[in-house]
């Protein structure tokens, strides 16, 4: 029976069912691991000490990736 304050699926009353939340709760844990990954990415890319000197001068690639599509 679904209740306030549910936070995840309501019980299963069939086989079908129970895999579904299975599927479900597998994914999520998966794209949970995706933006962890993600997030710790660009936590270490905003706060290293090199920079790319060249960053600001590639003009080629900005005409490329404008004509492209």
């Amino acid at each position: 029976m679904s209740t306030w304050m549910l936070m995840g699926l309501q019980d299963s009353s069939s086989p079908l069912m129970e895999q579904l939340i299975f599927f479900h709760d597998h994914a999520l844990m998966i794209l949970v691991m995706i933006t962890m990954l993600v997030g710790y990415l660009m936590f270490m890319l905003f706060f290293n000490k090199f920079i790319n000197r060249y960053l600001l001068h590639e003009q080629t690639i900005e005409i490329i990736w404008t004509i492209l599509p």
